[in-house]
This record gives structure tokens, C-alpha cells and sequence, in this order.
């Protein structure tokens, strides 16, 4: 997520913004395994927490309907290990795990206790983590734990420190500057990549990818949008910066470069689609072929 000179925004620095957003996609609450309220399903799991777990923190089991977050080890090491791998290919000064762990302790909490660790074995002498810090911090006091860190930095080392959910969609209003790399699970990757849209522009300008071990697919972030279709109005951006991605991650960087270029240039000069030139004001609007149309003039 970044922003292009001249994309309307709601914020006052919305050039401060400038994080790529490591979303874990196949686990989480967004793993579909829920029950409706008052199916058979929803009475056998909540009459086995009951009975079997001894869970009576379910207020109202009658009309409750249920459902069950998977949180793994591999699930989380794999995300944050790439998260980390790109940050140091990439020259960033931090990753961020971003959870809800003050609540969900073993799942959320544990999604960021398998991430330090992780660093910590993985990448040992490549990162200073937060919890290495609070270590130092407990043993000799704030200020020694405070100067390990600068240690660090001066040394170029990689910064892993961890924010909780809420208070990190505060600190990417008030000082985005702060974050560069994100790792988080699938519903807050959900929020925080929509929120940051948001911040530059719309998701009409946000790229996207689904990276595994061996595979990658980039795709736009936002849907189909059925309703315009074949009518030459939607704003191709998110997908050509899909592409940029794509080009990015098969080592083509001079293509890559070129393109992001002409976005910006375009968009600085002030030919864009409707969405942002609603949001302007000061400019026509061009459709979808007119858009591209201007981006191949500066290639």
C-alpha cells in the first residue's frame, strides 16, 4: 500500500503511508467451519463444550450460532518467515506482528509468540525482536533495553516488534510512517489492507497477491463489480498493480519500474477514472481504455 501524488485521500500525509501487508489466508475465523444457530451442528459442538470441556462462558447456547478458529504453528511460521524474508531482500527497517493476543491468547497470542520465535532461530543476528528487548529490559532495565535497540538499528539489523489490532489501525492514522512490513492473521489482514485502501486512494489502487512456497497469483483486491461491467468505466490500477507485483516477484525490475512510473505520472497529471476523479473534483474522468491509453504514452 502506497500512495500516488495526486490520488485524493482523506488524510492530511497520505505520502507517509508505504507498507506491504503479509495477510495469512487459509486459516482464521476465514476458514469457513461454522454452524447456524439452532442446527444440529451448532447444539452437538455446543453441548460437547459444555459437557466434555466443562466451557460455560456461552451466555446464550440455545440461539447461538458457532463457529471455530484454527490458528497453527506452520500456518504462522510460514507467514512470518516470508514476511521477514522480504523485508531484509527488500531493505525495510521493520516487520510488525499485528494480533489480538491481549484476548485470544493461543490463538492470536500464539500466532505472535511462533513469530519471535521464529526470527529468533531463523534469522538470529539479522533481527532484534521486541521480545528480545523486554528480556533485556526485565534483566538490566528500560534504559539498557532501549540502547540494544538503537545498537541494533545502527547495525542495520531488522526491528520484529508486535502492536495489538485495535491500536495498530490507530497508529496507521496517526503515524504510518512507523510501519513498513506487516505479518497478521486472515480477519486483520482483512481490515488493516482495506483500511490502508482507504488512506490512498480506494481499493481501486490496491494491489494483490497469494504467494505460497512455490506458487504465486496476482490479482486485483477488489471484486467484479458486475454492475459496470462492459461499460469502460472501472479503474484498471489495482490490477496493473497487480502485474507490477508479478513482475517484481519474477525478477523483472526494469518493467516493473517503468510502469509504476507511468501510474504515477498519469496520475499526477491528473488523468484519471471516475472513482478518483469523483473524489478530485478538478478533473474529467477517463474511462478504462482512456487510462490505459495515457499509461502507454509514458512507458
Amino acid at each position: 500500500m502506497r500512495y500516488f501524488a495526486g490520488t485524493p485521500s482523506p488524510m492530511c500525509h497520505p505520502e507517509k503511508v508505504d507498507m506491504v501487508i503479509f495477510r495469512e489466508n487459509a486459516e482464521d475465523i476465514y476458514a469457513g467451519i461454522e454452524w447456524p444457530a439452532g442446527s444440529p451442528e451448532a447444539e452437538k459442538i455446543i453441548r460437547f463444550l459444555q459437557e466434555e470441556m466443562g466451557v460455560g462462558k456461552i451466555r446464550f447456547p440455545a440461539s447461538s450460532a458457532i463457529g471455530i478458529k484454527p490458528v497453527s504453528v506452520e500456518g504462522s511460521e510460514r507467514l512470518v518467515r516470508r514476511a521477514i524474508q522480504y523485508a531484509l531482500e527488500h531493505g525495510k527497517p521493520s516487520v510488525s506482528l499485528v494480533h489480538k493476543g491481549n484476548i485470544m491468547k493461543f490463538t492470536e497470542g500464539g500466532f505472535r509468540d511462533w513469530g519471535y520465535a521464529l526470527a529468533e532461530r531463523e534469522f538470529a543476528g539479522r533481527v532484534f525482536t521486541w521480545r528480545q528487548k523486554a528480556a533485556i529490559s526485565r534483566a538490566e532495565g528500560k534504559a539498557a533495553a532501549q540502547r540494544a535497540e538503537q545498537r541494533a538499528v545502527a547495525d542495520g539489523k531488522l526491528i520484529i516488534k508486535d502492536v495489538i489490532a485495535d491500536n495498530f489501525l490507530q497508529q496507521i492514522l496517526l503515524r504510518p510512517e512507523d510501519y513498513s512490513v506487516v505479518a497478521t492473521l486472515n480477519l486483520n489482514g482483512d481490515y488493516i489492507s482495506d483500511a490502508l485502501a482507504a488512506e490512498v486512494g480506494g481499493i481501486g489502487m490496491a494491489p494483490g497477491a497469494n504467494l505460497s512456497d512455490t506458487h504465486a497469483i496476482f490479482e486485483a483486491t477488489h471484486g467484479t463489480a458486475p454492475d459496470i461491467a462492459g461499460q469502460g468505466r472501472a479503474n484498471p490500477s489495482s490490477l496493473i498493480l497487480s502485474a507490477v507485483m508479478m513482475l517484481e516477484h519474477l525478477g523483472w525490475g526494469e518493467a516493473a519500474t517503468r510502469i509504476m512510473a507511468a501510474v504515477n505520472a498519469a496520475i499526477a497529471g491528473g488523468e484519471v477514472t471516475g472513482d478518483l476523479a469523483a473524489l478530485r473534483g478538478d478533473v474529467p474522468a477517463l474511462g478504462t481504455a482512456e487510462f490505459s491509453a495515457a499509461l502507454m504514452r509514458r512507458l
